[in-house]
């Protein structure tokens, strides 16, 4: 087969409905009875999250396409109209799903733990009560009622928000008989409301909805008039920031002034109780100009992701995975110094097996060393109370050159961003916001220290973000090295953001948008032509998503050749494995477990002298070519070793490994008669275990 034939749209799975089978694959989670139940509701739960991301963006995106009479096609060469249209289809049975798991499989097995959520008609005398009163003293007060009629029109509905709309009998104060009503509840009310048990001879563990309640006592915001009906809605929004890089010139404020708009953006899905009447179905969907193709009716509570609050207000080990320690390798704990102990070695770190900590530790003990002239550091998602931010904050205020690259648009943080970045600015560190037109998702930290032979560079480099809370639920790579030559590659990198020039030639590090992708290409190209000469190929890659038509097309070439690719993507690939002819060499599996698989890793053979390289990129577009990225090798032995058996390991994962295959579709792995093997349960007791 040659190049031609591996342009063709049918070896190329569309990267919205990929997005949507990972989902599937996460919701598959909530269904599993070797998962504990409570984490079982987080895996719900977050399906519903993803959910709302995709239509915020994925869909928000192709109807924009669709309104502008968009053409454009990708290697699938299905067109947005399409996309969109499977897309529903595919959502809708995604929803149908999530809310058949929580009504038949999770609320059933949480109520055999004594874990209620008590419906309104099941309600006791003594609940009753108490919810009344909780709803006059907590509720009642900050709820705004709107009545609709010429003087009151149809408001504005924030993005995701919970609302209810009110159908009415009879006439207000003023003689008013509109019929319809909007009810709005703040974010700030909780979903879920505990029962005391001590007060109403609730069980320890009875929940009630905050929708029951309104539900319940609404009819006290319409004195004198009667409800007939009151039915809770949710509206989604597009959320996907715009800002004209080139028509402006203070990125921070552009940013900022962007942030409220996007609580109001256009709107692409309404949803609603299952059984609100057609006649408000139809007034929602005309006042949000949202036609029955964005319509879900969904039997349970539109918000659902909330339900997840349950979890920490149930005291119950046994039904959530049990806790663990990370770990820290041995030659941290005989250390007092990082710079001592990094200057002697490379060191690695896979969180969240083991700890976070000596990454904050590093920028603190650089804030407090009097030899350290300078430190540099990109933030793209950093969490709120941030350890790190605190620390380049000390070190500026010890007189550091501190310098941050922040990623202003790093999507759903971009307000935590600018407060970060206003926090670092007040106490006289340099910030700056990256190169126009290209995001900074690098993660690079670069300390220059003056000791007795000179200055020296202390760099880590990572897989994931600077975030001490994602790095207990994500797995990622962290490199600590005081190679010279990596150190004067990020210090280039860095003047090159802070900067301006032309492109800079790099040494070891391979960089976005300018060498990383041809640099991929060109080492699967050497494993295709060590194939070709009849000796053994392999490539292992592993990331969080893999579209990249040219990358997919080296690999198929490669394949065809004899190597060896094994491909571990946890979420999009557009890459088929297992066609005859094309792609017989290539496996693909998703690993779906306790943590989140976050890093990429890229390990080729190179005819016995392997090369690793870690990288902040996935091989898509949106990584190769419109983003600051970074891709560095693992050169010490040891460590290089260590990846490829970790890489190894997650390719014999037997229970949490989804296998894709020809058709698109992915099949959940199985034992059978060998030894099961969870790749993430085994590095957790043999990383966290020298905790």
């Amino acid at each position: 087969m040659n190049t031609t034939d591996l342009k063709q749209p049918e070896l190329y799975i569309n990267r919205e409905l990929s997005l949507l089978e990972f989902n599937a694959r996460v919701l598959e989670q909530a269904k599993l009875e070797t998962v504990p139940l409570l984490e079982r509701l987080r895996y719900l739960c977050i399906s519903s999250t993803n959910l709302d991301e995709f239509f915020e963006v994925r869909v928000a995106g192709l109807m924009q396409k669709v309104k502008l009479g968009s053409t454009q096609a990708g290697p699938d060469n299905i067109s947005a109209q399409e996309i969109l249209r499977l897309s529903r289809i595919r959502a809708s049975e995604l929803v149908e799903e999530q809310y058949r798991v929580l009504n038949e499989v999770i609320f059933p097995k949480l109520a055999e733990q004594g874990i209620n959520f008590i419906k309104r008609d099941d309600w006791s005398e003594a609940q009753e009560k108490w919810l009344h009163h909780y709803y006059q003293e907590e509720l009642q007060p900050i709820l705004s009622p709107m009545g609709l009629d010429p003087a009151h029109p149809f408001p504005r509905m924030l993005n995701k928000s919970l609302n209810f709309i009110v159908s009415l009998n009879g006439k207000d104060a003023f003689g008013r008989s509109s019929g319809l009503a909007i009810v709005q509840a703040p974010r700030a009310l909780p979903r879920v409301i505990q029962v005391p048990a001590e007060e109403t001879g609730s069980g320890p563990n009875d929940f009630v909805f905050l929708s029951s309640v309104l539900h319940a006592f609404v009819g006290e915001l319409f004195h004198g008039m009667k409800v007939k009906g009151c039915y809770q809605f949710r509206v989604t929004r597009n959320s996907d920031l715009f800002v004209d890089e080139e028509e402006i010139d203070d990125l921070l404020r552009a940013v900022e002034g962007e942030l409220a708009a996007r609580h109001y953006g256009d709107t692409v899905r309404l949803e609603v109780a299952h059984n609100c009447p057609d006649e408000l179905v139809n007034f929602l969907l005309a006042r949000l100009k949202l036609t029955r193709d964005e319509l879900f009716m969904v039997n349970g509570p539109v918000n659902l992701n909330r339900v997840q609050a349950v979890i920490d207000l149930v005291d119950r080990p046994e039904l959530v995975f049990p806790s663990y320690v990370p770990g820290l390798p041995v030659t941290l704990k005989r250390s007092e110094s990082l710079f001592d102990t990094i200057r002697k070695q490379d060191l690695l770190l896979h969180h969240p097996y083991e700890s976070f900590a000596p990454v904050v530790d590093f920028v603190r003990q650089a804030a407090a060393d009097p030899g350290v002239l300078s430190i540099k550091q990109t933030l793209y998602r950093t969490g709120p109370n941030s350890a790190i931010v605190d620390a380049l904050v000390a070190a500026a205020r010890a007189g550091k050159e501190v310098t941050v690259v922040v990623e202003l648009r790093a999507r759903f943080d971009e307000a935590a961003n600018v407060d970060l970045a206003t926090r670092l600015q007040e106490v006289g560190a340099h910030v700056v916001y990256g190169v126009v037109g290209y995001k900074t998702h690098a993660k690079m930290l670069l300390i220059i220290r003056r000791e007795t032979k000179g200055l020296r560079y202390y760099t880590h480099l990572g897989t994931g973000n600077y975030h001490s809370r994602t790095a207990r639920i994500y797995t990622d790579y962290g490199l600590f090295t005081c190679d010279k030559v990596i150190g004067e590659d990020v210090q280039k990198v860095f003047n090159q953001l802070t900067s301006l020039g032309k492109v800079i030639k790099l040494h070891k590090l391979l960089q976005s948008p300018f060498t990383l992708h041809d640099g991929m290409l060109k080492k699967i190209q050497r494993e295709q032509a060590l194939a070709e000469k009849g000796k053994p190929g392999r490539v292992i890659a592993k990331m969080n998503g893999l579209v990249e038509p040219q990358i997919i097309q080296a690999l198929y070439q490669a394949s065809q050749a004899g190597v060896q690719v094994d491909l571990i993507v946890r979420g999009i690939c557009a890459l088929r494995p297992g066609v005859p002819g094309v792609s017989d060499n290539i496996r693909v599996c998703s690993i779906i477990g306790r943590f989140l698989e976050h890093p990429r890793v890229y390990y080729f053979a190179n005819d016995g002298n392997p090369e690793v390289f870690g990288a902040s990129a996935d091989w898509m577009e949106r990584n190769l070519f419109h983003r600051v990225e970074t891709c560095f090798p693992i050169e010490a032995k040891k460590l290089r070793d260590r990846v490829i058996g970790d890489l190894e390991l997650y390719l014999r994962d037997n229970t949490q490994a989804w296998l894709l295959q020809p058709d698109g579709t992915y099949v959940l792995a199985e034992p059978g008669k060998a030894e099961p093997v969870s790749a993430q349960q085994t590095l957790l007791e043999s990383l966290a275990e020298n905790a």
